[in-house]
């Protein structure tokens, strides 16, 4: 690296953000958040774990041939198999990488059964392998942060010695403070022959809420790659924001002098995207992208923005991308305002997608007085959760509650077919899961249940999500209605819909969550 200010965005929202539980990705949409990273700047992006699936295998394989700009990485396991089919996934990419890794603390060397001899032989053996294939190799001691420093140490040098070309430091479980982040590296690269051969990167999940905090102490000892992801998807409490980091280094770069190369102006448009994808809402409260990120209800916030912005606002909306007035619109906006307005707000439609949107958009504008940015978000959401192209279709739906019962009249289109029943539940909307139920009966359990309204006032849309798991399979849906009830249903549809995705999945190769618990 010849800029030594200069910190590489690594994205894998692709591998380890699609890890979360329940937020397993079609191809498509794979394909599509790729090409996003690539348009916003990122250095690298971790497309999958192709030896996981034939289906992750063909998204890694897709990707690496349309890439534009970016490194397109595989991730691979210290096996040769694994090495293999990285590459012949990768390869097609005009800029190639392979990623292996192999978990080097106490804990993790006794699951494979090696002795630090026999593991330090295996790091050897694969890595030359991966390098004989790929001249960018990366290497990843799976939880670092616990490994013994002399060991850590000897492995990093191995690595080093037999091509590695990247030496990520991962923070596997999110045990790690900033000031041991930054120490770790900075010993790494003060005690390793040849460190400075090599670009150190950081890998850190979020468990304790610390992993932005150390991303950037890292950087500040010498990392000079961010692994991060969109929105912080990731497995169990997620890994460092992409977001986050890229907006702290612009903001603070007084004190932290680092680029990154990312077209900031991108951030909510993806951010929304990925969420609509993954199945995963944004919290309210999120750093950077949430809703109240650039919102004030304080009396004396209110009075301070309004006479000089910067008196609570130390970023502008339109810095990630954001439309900064929240203009309403109603039934007589037509086409190329809605256009406009969904562009401003991250998204570009193409000629029938508009339409489609159109026809939502005026449907929810006969019922509510005033559409809101949020409410279009919605729109958007609920358009990329339930299509035409989806299995089970709620076709009508009419439900009866009060003080003599609850009761549901539901047809659903099963496969093309549609089929009705009439069900009784515990309130209108057991009574309404009971009877898409009966129709098409499973066995998943429902693990939430949530609602939260998306605008003020009783004719505000509602967006309901639902986490379903069914044998060890987890699905996500969302759906927004003005009406409750109806949502509620769409978005519990809506994950037996990716249920269904993931057991064809299985059916083709081992799925990618059977073999997360060797992911860093």
């Amino acid at each position: 690296m010849t800029d030594k200010n200069r910190v590489l965005i690594f994205d894998t929202t692709l591998r380890d953000g699609e890890q979360s539980p329940g937020a397993t990705m079609t191809h498509t949409e794979k394909l599509e958040i790729a090409q996003m990273l690539d348009e916003m700047g990122v250095d690298i992006i971790e497309a999958g774990f192709p030896i996981a699936s034939e289906g992750d295998f063909a998204a890694v394989s897709e990707i690496a041939k349309q890439a534009q700009n970016a490194v397109i990485c595989g991730l691979a396991r210290a096996q040769f198999p694994d090495i293999d089919r990285c590459w012949e996934a990768v390869k097609h990419a005009k800029r190639p990488r392979i990623h292996t890794f192999i978990g080097t603390s106490p804990l993790h060397r006794a699951i494979p059964n090696l002795d630090m001899d026999q593991m330090a032989e295996r790091i050897e053996q694969t890595v030359t392998h991966a390098r004989n294939l790929c001249d960018d190799v990366q290497w990843s001691p799976m939880d670092a942060t616990r490994t013994e420093h002399d060991y850590l140490c000897r492995v990093v040098e191995i690595a080093i010695k037999a091509g590695a070309t990247t030496i990520n430091i991962p923070d596997t479980v999110g045990y790690t403070a900033p000031r041991e982040s930054a120490a770790l590296i900075r010993m790494l690269l003060e005690r390793v022959p040849g460190a400075d051969g090599a670009v150190f990167a950081t890998h850190c999940h979020n468990d304790l809420g610390m992993a932005t905090a150390n991303a950037l102490a890292a950087v500040e000892a010498g990392a000079r790659q961010i692994e991060c992801t969109i929105n912080g998807l990731g497995e169990r409490a997620g890994n460092t924001a992409l977001e986050e980091v890229v907006m702290a280094l612009k903001v603070r770069h007084d004190i932290m002098p680092y680029d990154t190369g990312i077209d900031t102006t991108k951030i909510m448009g993806i951010s929304r995207r990925v969420s609509q994808v993954s199945g995963f809402p944004v919290q309210f409260n999120k750093a950077i992208v949430g809703k109240n990120a650039f919102l004030h209800e304080s009396g004396i916030h209110q009075d301070g923005v309004l006479k000089n912005v910067e008196t609570f606002e130390i970023m502008r909306p339109a810095d990630i991308g954001l439309n900064e007035a929240n203009i309403a619109m109603g039934k007589h906006s037509g086409r190329a305002a809605l256009r406009a307005k969904l562009r401003d707000l991250g998204y570009e439609l193409g000629d029938n997608q508009l339409k489609d949107i159109f026809v939502r958009f005026k449907a929810l504008a006969d019922r509510k007085k005033e559409i809101y940015d949020d409410d279009l978000v919605a729109l958007m959401q609920d358009a990329a959760s339930n299509t035409e192209d989806d299995y089970l279709q709620v076709k009508h739906l009419r439900v009866v509650c009060g003080t003599d019962g609850q009761s549901a009249d539901l047809t659903l289109s099963v496969g093309g077919e549609e089929k009705s029943v009439h069900a009784t539940g515990d309130g209108p909307v057991d009574a309404c899961f009971n009877a898409v139920k009966a129709i098409w009966p499973h066995k998943a359990h429902l693990q939430l249940y949530q609602v939260h309204a998306v605008t003020e006032g009783t004719d505000a849309q509602a967006t309901v999500s639902v986490r379903m798991e069914e044998e060890g399979r987890i699905a996500t849906g969302q759906a927004s209605d003005t009406d409750t009830i109806l949502a509620s249903v769409k978005a519990y549809v809506g994950a037996l819909n990716r249920l269904k995705v993931r057991r064809e999945m299985v059916g083709e190769g081992a799925d990618a969550k059977q073999v997360s618990m060797y992911s860093h």
